[in-house]
């Protein structure tokens, strides 16, 4: 144990180090510095680019808000709450793949409202007309987006176009000079705008028959869906400046694209100007529905092991990692040589007193007296041939008869006892009893005559007594 102490003092002093950079190189999502170049629009995120203001308002004002953290397609399946309005805010950490665009441009033919707040967000047509954004002035990394300042130098309040729904109670919105302008282009080639309400799209038929969408620019529906489409697919600018729209929507299928081009009007620093609070719900609201607001694609999904889950965020996990990869290197080294090879010591940790007991006990267990009879009897017939100056396979009678003449025991008495354990030995039956008893008639020959124990053997009688 002595000779590990310094392996054990290395290994928690490695543990100590690993924490302790851990610790102080672990800068929590919130403490990082927000950017516009690099944002983070996630309604986790509490900094100036993130929109959790606005989710936390929605919910304690009654509305119903989800985190989606699933694929896109969930929302297509017969397992999904009944999303009514599915947000994307702002550059997603995850780039939104074609099949999850389809799948979202599916969701929204089949009644859904799809929000997409962003300079540069992938923009599906509508019919026949393009949808695309135009850049204004490029984010700077200097620029603080929690200085309500910079973020709107040389910007002016843009009044709504035309009283719509989306601009219900809405004067003027305060965008950023960073707001990208929305340009669409392209010819009407749908039936005139019908006068039949808009709730009558609900009772439309169903958009089964339709081409599968593709993402960006989509070509005009199959005649079958023309038919049952009674509203023009032109975009409808509700927000524009000089440079072009802020705000449109329109319709495709039975859903509705909604497209704003500055998400700081949604972000933590920018949803207090003038209304922009009151544009952002306008939006969400369109119908009484769930709203879901795009996690997954902001880095955010759903994991299906609790534990990870739990310690997400955390330094954690890359403790644990370090840890795994540490005990792996430990192993890797504890089984390779890097030197010669060496005996081990051999230490004889045994005791000769510890196996005597224990043949003494087995053979008490199994009634074997003739063995343990022979096992002191060979050893006093051995030293008493010694004593005599005989073989040890001289007869009894003349080694009692030796013995005798060179000490005070009788040789009678002496050659009946060696006849006796002899005969017990050679399978005469015998008591535990009489066994005992002549063990110790053999241990008094040979106190009387003088015959010690091995030094080893006293020593070790010494020490257990």
């Amino acid at each position: 144990m002595r000779q590990r102490i310094g392996i054990i003092v290395t290994v928690v002093l490695v543990l100590g180090i690993l924490i302790a950079i851990n610790a102080a190189s672990y800068e929590g999502e919130d403490e990082r510095q927000d950017t516009e170049l690099a944002p983070n629009r996630s309604t986790y995120h509490s900094g100036s680019t993130g929109t959790r203001a606005l989710y936390d308002f929605l919910s304690e004002s009654g509305y119903r808000v989800m985190r989606w953290r699933e694929v896109p397609a969930q929302l297509l399946a017969d397992t999904s709450p009944g999303v009514q309005t599915f947000v994307i805010i702002g550059q997603t950490a995850l780039e939104i793949q074609e099949d999850e665009s389809m799948s979202l441009l599916m969701w929204v033919e089949r009644g859904g409202t799809l929000v997409l707040v962003d300079r540069n967000a992938f923009l599906p047509g509508s019919g026949g007309w393009e949808v695309a954004s135009k850049f204004g002035d490029f984010p700077s990394p200097t620029v603080n987006p929690g200085d309500v300042g910079e973020m709107t130098e040389n910007v002016k309040p843009i009044q709504p176009v035309q009283p719509t729904l989306l601009t219900k109670n809405v004067e003027s919105v305060m965008p950023s000079r960073f707001a990208a302008a929305i340009n669409f282009t392209g010819t009407n080639i749908y039936p005139p705008v019908s006068a039949e309400p808009v709730q009558n799209l609900q009772e439309s038929d169903d958009f089964a028959d339709e081409p599968t969408p593709t993402p960006g620019h989509m070509g005009p529906p199959a005649a079958a869906s023309t038919q049952s489409t009674p509203l023009s697919p032109a975009p409808v600018v509700h927000l524009e400046d000089s440079r072009g729209a802020l705000l449109i929507d329109y319709p495709r299928g039975k859903g509705r694209i909604v497209i704003l081009s500055d998400p700081y009007i949604f972000s933590n620093g920018g949803l207090g100007l003038r209304d922009n609070l009151q544009l952002a719900i306008n939006l969400l609201t369109i119908t009484n529905g769930l709203i879901a607001f795009d996690e997954y694609h902001q880095g955010r999904a759903a994991t299906r092991n609790a534990v990870f889950a739990y310690f997400s965020g955390t330094p954690i996990l890359p403790i644990l990692g370090q840890l795994l990869a540490l005990i792996l290197v430990i192993l890797w080294t504890s089984s390779r040589r890097f030197a010669r090879p060496l005996p081990l010591s051999q230490i004889d940790r045994r005791s000769s007193l510890e196996f005597v007991a224990s043949m003494a006990e087995l053979q008490q267990r199994a009634r074997a007296y003739d063995l343990a009879i022979e096992n002191v009897y060979s050893r006093t017939r051995r030293v008493l041939a010694r004593y005599a100056g005989m073989e040890y396979n001289s007869p009894r009678s003349e080694i009692a008869t030796r013995v005798a003449a060179r000490s005070s025991l009788e040789s009678r008495s002496l050659e009946i006892l060696m006849r006796q354990c002899e005969a017990a030995i050679n399978g005469e039956p015998v008591t535990e009893r009489q066994s005992i008893q002549l063990v110790k008639r053999l241990r008094d020959v040979e106190r009387a005559l003088g015959l010690r124990m091995r030094a080893r053997d006293a020593r070790q009688a010494i020490q257990k007594g």
